[in-house]
């Protein structure tokens, strides 16, 4: 998986960060989610995270005044769940401005944790209203920020080596050099702009298809809340999202994860692009005006080229001339002579807008998109993708709302294909009581429903062919204790990749969290999930669509030992199963070491990991610190150790040097990885170094 510019809800649970550190690491329930996505995906990531954590240094020198932010300017936050945002503004209403920020603990739904976690980016003070500054002086008042990070794998892989004589497999034609530049201007969060670049490992590098250096580039200005009517400007690069995902949603989708209450997409619809991931944006020209308090209006129009699987014209009709392509690749990887083929093989033109009302307790919005490109998609015939979309041009118009009534927030999205497809979600938000918060969830949507990118809240990918019910609930009986757990059911009406009929399926997840002070947190938790699938029978040749079962418990305990020193550990066990094959069960024990001195310029973040799994059906998802602002989220399973450790030097003004070991040893193997990414012997070692620079 290719990195994915992450736009998600973020709890920051470690006492650590309550401090004031405009470097900070993303807190134990970032982690969490993003093991979850990558658990519920079955897939291994790595992460840009820049965005996120611009916001929130912007929030530390700015904090947001909480008498006079609303929904919205509290979602931007990303640190309370949406439930929490219901029960400030009803607080708000019912008793008043807040005369101190220890009112919060009145607030129900804000416990301890949740206070410590906002407490660094928000105030009860009024701010400095800086509506009419002019464009030229956000330019000469900016802060600048360099980037320069560079990584590899120290150990040859497959697709690094010489062929033999005869041999046709696919090489890579580049270096196994990763190279990653960015510059951005800022003032605060109302101005920004920048250049991205990027190079693979195994991509060329001003050489061959890349001659002109990266093999991606991007660039982008964006303007934010520039006066009262022009509430965002994007040119070059950016990002959009509507409702609730049916339609499109570029930010980070999360799914189910441990925090069950957050079940509601809340990205703003047009923020700036500053990511690497090569497909998931737009690359033209957009903006949202308002007009009055009550309504907004957003336009886009976009054009760029993507990669595309071009099929070779049919030779019993000479007379074809219309391009056709059997997939659109969102990787972003162009290493060898085919990836390089597909390389911006078409164009992909996209026109759509919003109009939305808005008021104190909630918006309607009618969102519209039209999508166009410059081949027909002809999708390899399979029993499971006929209700596909296939074509060159799309139309998609959705309607969506979010209403508050008391303790209670209502929330969904209905949106229609054109070929008359229907799909739809909808969600609950409840305080039911200070302690106690609910959460619902029904989604329906049909198997012939048709959108290039749609996120929605849902088990699988694409808005289609799924029909399903989630109940999440938290309670909090103590002020250290908090009970949270979930449940979803599904089902499958037709076909899928990975199963040959209609399936089914359900998952439960329970967490008990214990929270004393400052200084230490213990979960336990429980997660089982059963859904139908083809599985291969190990000692023969067919497969059959049945019931798999992966059941796992997760002991974890994080300790603040001094100021400086934080201790994290971990203990996950469990196992999968089916009715045919033998089960798969394993372990993984890991324990991290995060030392920040204070007044000392060397800081260092370590973990080592020892896995003992019977293959990868019983594999465990653990998310690791990298070089700042990117993180590698690695499967573990087989039977072995993992090691890493980051250094970061902060010694010299506005220049942070970082530097990154990481290795993995396999004892049951004598390669890792497969294919032209497999490394011969046990070992797998990464390193990495950064440079950011501040002027």
């Amino acid at each position: 998986m290719k990195r994915i510019h992450l736009f998600l809800p973020i709890f920051f649970s470690s006492p650590a960060l309550a401090q004031v550190d405009s470097l900070q690491q993303p807190p134990d329930a970032t982690q969490q989610v993003i093991e979850d996505f990558l658990q519920n995906t079955e897939s291994e990531g790595s992460f840009d995270f820049n965005t996120i954590f611009e916001e929130l240094q912007f929030y530390q020198e700015n904090p947001i005044n909480l008498n006079e932010a609303g929904e919205e300017e509290l979602q931007a936050l990303h640190l309370l769940s949406d439930i929490q945002i219901l029960e400030l503004l009803s607080y708000r209403r019912e008793a008043g401005d807040l005369l101190s920020l220890y009112e919060l603990q009145a607030v129900p739904s804000f416990d301890l944790l949740t206070i410590r976690r906002i407490l660094p980016y928000v105030t009860v003070d009024k701010g400095i209203d800086d509506y009419q500054l002019s464009i030229p002086r956000m330019m000469a008042e900016g802060q600048d920020e360099l980037y320069l990070r560079w990584s590899r794998i120290l150990e040859e892989q497959q697709g690094y080596t010489p062929l033999e004589e005869g041999q046709t497999a696919q090489r890579y034609l580049g270096s196994p050099n990763q190279f990653y530049l960015r510059y951005k201007h800022s003032y605060s969060n109302k101005l920004s702009y920048g250049l991205t670049a990027e190079k693979d490992r195994g991509e060329e590098f001003f050489t061959g298809s890349n001659r002109q250096g990266f093999d991606f580039y991007s660039a982008h200005l964006f303007i934010k809340d520039y006066n009262r009517t022009v509430k965002a400007i994007a040119i070059g690069d950016y990002a959009v999202s509507f409702g609730q995902g049916l339609v499109l949603y570029s930010g980070f989708g999360a799914g189910k994860s441990s925090y069950v209450m957050n079940i509601k997409r809340t990205a703003r619809a047009l923020r700036p692009y500053t990511s690497v991931n090569e497909s998931n944006f737009q690359r033209g020209a957009a903006a949202t005006l308002a007009f009055g308090e009550h309504l907004e209006v957003t336009a886009l129009a976009s054009y760029r080229r993507r990669d595309g699987n071009v099929l070779a014209p049919d030779t019993l009709n000479a007379d074809e001339e219309i391009r056709r392509i059997s997939s659109l690749d969102i990787d972003g990887l162009h290493r060898t002579p085919n990836e390089i083929a597909d390389e911006n093989a078409i164009g992909q033109t996209t026109f759509g807008g919003r109009l939305r009302w808005k008021g104190a307790r909630g918006h309607l919005a009618l969102n519209a998109l039209y999508e166009q490109i410059d081949a027909t998609l002809s999708l390899r015939e399979q029993l499971y993708n006929q209700f596909y979309f296939s074509g060159d041009r799309l139309f998609n118009a959705s309607l969506d709302y979010s209403f508050i009534y008391r303790n209670y927030n209502f929330f969904g999205e209905t949106a229609m294909s054109d070929n008359g497809a229907i799909a739809t979600i909808n969600g609950l938000l409840m305080g039911l009581d200070r302690r106690v918060d609910l959460a619902l969830l029904v989604r329906h949507f049909p198997r012939d429903y048709q959108a290039l990118f749609p996120t929605p809240f849902a088990e699988t990918t694409g808005a289609r062919n799924e029909t399903g019910a989630y109940l999440g609930l938290e309670v909090r009986p103590h002020r250290y204790w908090t009970i949270s757990a979930y449940f979803d059911a599904w089902q499958h009406p037709w076909l899928r990749f990975d199963a040959d009929a209609p399936s089914r399926g359900y998952e439960y997840r329970a967490r008990l969290t214990y929270f004393r002070k400052r200084n230490l947190e213990v979960y336990l938790e429980v997660r089982d999930e059963t859904k139908e699938r083809n599985i291969d029978k190990i000692d023969g040749k067919n497969n059959f669509t049945l019931p798999n079962r992966v059941f796992q418990t997760r002991l974890h305990l994080a300790k603040q030992v001094s100021k400086a020193l934080e201790l994290r550990s971990r203990i996950d066990a469990g196992f999968s199963d089916n009715a045919i094959n033998n089960a798969q069960r394993g372990f993984v024990v890991y324990q991290d070491v995060i030392y920040k001195p204070v007044g000392f310029p060397l800081s260092f973040t370590t973990r080592f990991a020892l896995f003992d799994t019977d293959g990868f059906q019983a594999r465990y998802y653990s998310f690791e610190n990298n070089l700042l602002y990117a993180f590698s989220i690695p499967a573990y399973y087989n039977r072995g150790t993992r090691f890493y450790v980051n250094l970061r030097y902060r010694g010299i003004r506005n220049l942070t040097l970082e530097a990154r070991f990481a290795q993995t040893y396999w004892r049951n193997q004598d390669t890792i990885g497969s294919g032209t990414e497999a490394v011969p012997g046990p070992r797998r070692t990464e390193v990495g170094a950064q440079v950011k620079y501040k002027f």
